[in-house]
């Protein structure tokens, strides 16, 4: 028997970390595979609170304040819940995964975790072959690749802004008009009866 220590034996070090960090994006894009679909069910799974307690404090109001704008559907943790676990059935969630990333980044105030930080969200999301790669263009992906060899709280806004704006454009359309989306704000409805 071998193990992976020995056969990468003589191998460049930076070599055999990209090739793990691609077999684990590979494995974690086909675990999602067995995992798709568009149910109300889906989404209580991923609830931050226990889902029936969470489902208690969740108003109709505030459902239905999430089709009013985007921002309003990512500034609520459950609308955010309920946006991830349909963004998991369309194999995108690594779009807000990357948005609530740089915002957590943000929020830094140690200089010494800021260079780290920033090439971890790099080399997670935006680096060609990345494992959880976002959809941008080549311009905005080097600009962003500057940006963090110098990371200031500011190095990944033209990037966010991107996938900002292809999230509000593409999938959250379509989230409003899905059922996990529209169970929801039966279910919500339906307590108040």
């Amino acid at each position: 028997r071998w193990s992976l220590s020995d056969h990468t034996i003589g191998k460049d070090p930076q070599a055999v970390r990209t090739g793990q960090r691609q077999n684990r994006g590979m494995r974690t894009r086909l675990g999602c595979l067995s995992h798709k679909s568009d149910s109300y069910n889906d989404f209580t799974a991923i609830l931050p609170d226990k889902p029936n307690r969470a489902l208690k404090r969740l108003s109709t109001e505030e459902a239905t304040r999430w089709a009013d704008s985007f921002d309003s559907l990512l500034s609520h943790k459950y609308g955010v819940a309920a946006f991830r676990a349909f963004l998991k059935t369309e194999f995108s969630e690594e779009n807000l995964e990357f948005w609530l990333a740089c915002e957590e980044f943000k929020k830094t105030r140690s200089t010494t975790k800021l260079a780290s930080k920033a090439h971890r969200i790099f080399e997670e999301f935006i680096d060609v072959q990345a494992p959880r790669e976002v959809n941008i263009d080549f311009q905005t992906r080097e600009v962003t690749r500057n940006n963090v060899q110098e990371p200031s709280l500011s190095c990944f806004d033209q990037a966010q802004g991107k996938v900002h704006s292809l999230m509000e454009k593409d999938s959250y359309p379509r989230f409003l008009r899905s059922k996990i989306y529209t169970d929801l704000l039966t279910q919500t409805q339906r307590r108040l009866s």
